[in-house]
């Protein structure tokens, strides 16, 4: 762990790189990686020193709490707090994604339907402003709206630099039961029982997700943390964690590997880089099997083309990338998975319930209701006149005329008037006004739809 000295240095390296960057000249990270999957404009000049804020500063396991940096990412923040018996309230499904930026950008995973989103979990953080100001923001401080309007801010409004979370006491194991359903309504109903009463057919559930293979098949995984000991599966070799859900009615992991499940093959992604072929497999080493190793493979061909040399080999007229997060209604997640189907019909997607408990202007869900996440990430084959992100517009009116929202950590589309109706920016520009009156940190819709 860092320790409060390591992070008092680091803040002060943070703020004299802010302070070294010409007056009236844009804000940005000086920052290697991302989960990003938008494209943005090559970054010019300094940017902001945060190489020493990406690590735990304290835990407290009496108190449950951790004071973690901004830049710390939730495989080092998990490795931080699983000694102690605690994890994050909410870990996303990969490594790599930091705390601030699953707060800054939002987050998700199978105990969000009992548990919330990450922000949810803070108590309070320390935010970098445009103007170069610190400010520490709570709930009921003279900084709660920027506190209350930063989750999906996305660097609009300031960056994390220390955030004070809730962690969530865990035993060593976790008990898995696939549940298969013959399509989104008995899927729904178990979604459901399991946000009414934390329970499924009389057996706890301390997190849920759901897989959809086929319109008709839809798993429904239900995981109980528990401290009986016993054989465990590990997904992290040759064994594939999706491939297991239809092939297993129970399964058994440690804490450890359940939270990382999805990591070693990126969900189901890995398979287009020939990780799931078993000879490929074999060969490639265990630590190499993770996302950002396979988001580095596509920014690769991102660069250099390799997989449209392949398509022009097998004549494939042209493809769009579709990757996206979205959340409906759980009333509508049957619409949107049949529309899903007819439009772009893309399998398996991954479903994850979610309710929040409060209001979050940026990301404006109805406290209290049942929300589903739609994951799905790959591309289609469009004809070779197609325009730049047709299948990508078409679901963001879809998910628009259902009632719901999509992530913006892709590419987005909408135009200026239905973004704003979206994602509160008339609110967001109130509160640039007071922490950034120099317009030095680029707009939501900048960064979201404009790449910049």
């Amino acid at each position: 762990m860092h320790g409060w000295d390591q992070h008092r240095q680091a803040v002060d390296a943070l703020r004299t790189s802010y302070r070294s960057i010409a007056p009236g000249s844009p804000i940005r990270l000086a920052k290697r990686t991302s989960n990003l999957f938008r494209p943005r404009q090559a970054a010019t000049g300094p940017g902001l020193d945060v190489s020493g804020l990406d690590g735990v500063i304290e835990v407290d396991p009496v108190a449950g709490t951790a004071d973690v940096q901004g830049m710390c990412t939730y495989e080092d923040l998990v490795d931080a707090t699983l000694p102690y018996g605690f994890i994050p309230t909410v870990v996303p499904q990969l490594r790599t994604i930091t705390l601030g930026g699953a707060v800054t950008g939002l987050g998700i995973e199978s105990t969000s339907l009992l548990n919330g989103l990450p922000h949810e979990a803070v108590l309070e953080m320390d935010l970098l402003t445009g103007a170069g100001d610190l400010a520490t923001a709570t709930p009921d401080n003279e900084h709660a709206d920027l506190f209350a309007a930063f989750p999906n801010s996305y660097g609009s409004l300031g960056y994390a630099v220390r955030l004070k979370i809730r962690l969530e006491k865990v035993p060593p194991y976790v008990r898995l039961r696939h549940v298969r359903t013959d399509g989104s309504t008995e899927a729904a109903k178990i979604i459901e029982e399991v946000a009414d009463s934390a329970q499924y057919d009389g057996d706890r559930v301390d997190a849920i997700d759901a897989t959809a293979f086929t319109p008709d098949e839809i798993y429904v995984t239900l995981a109980t943390f528990t401290d009986d000991p016993g054989p465990v599966s590990d997904y992290s070799g040759q064994q594939i964690y999706y491939q297991s859900i239809p092939q297993r009615r129970y399964d058994r992991l440690t804490m450890y590997d359940y939270l990382w499940r999805w990591d070693t093959d990126w969900f189901w992604c890995s398979r287009a880089f020939g990780a799931q072929n078993p000879y490929v497999r074999r060969l490639w080493p265990r630590r190499y099997r993770r996302s950002d190793v396979f988001h580095k493979l596509v920014g690769l061909d991102t660069k250099y083309g390799l997989s449209k040399i392949l398509d022009r080999f097998k004549k494939v007229p042209g493809r769009e990338k579709v990757i996206q997060d979205i959340e409906v209604p759980l009333e509508r997640m049957g619409d949107f998975l049949e529309w899903f189907d007819a439009e772009v019909g893309m399998r398996p997607v991954w479903i994850c319930p979610l309710r929040t408990s409060g209001a979050w202007p940026t990301y404006p869900l109805e406290p209290g209701r049942i929300y589903v996440n739609a994951g799905f990430w790959g591309t289609v084959v469009v004809p070779a006149d197609s325009p730049p992100g047709a299948v990508n517009r078409r679901i963001e009116t879809a998910v628009h005329e259902l009632g719901g929202h999509k992530s913006l950590y892709s590419e987005a589309f909408y135009d200026r008037p239905t973004f704003d109706s979206l994602y509160d920016t008339a609110g967001l520009d109130r509160l640039r006004e007071r922490y950034d009156p120099d317009g030095r940190l680029s707009t939501l819709y900048d960064k979201a739809v404009r790449n910049s």
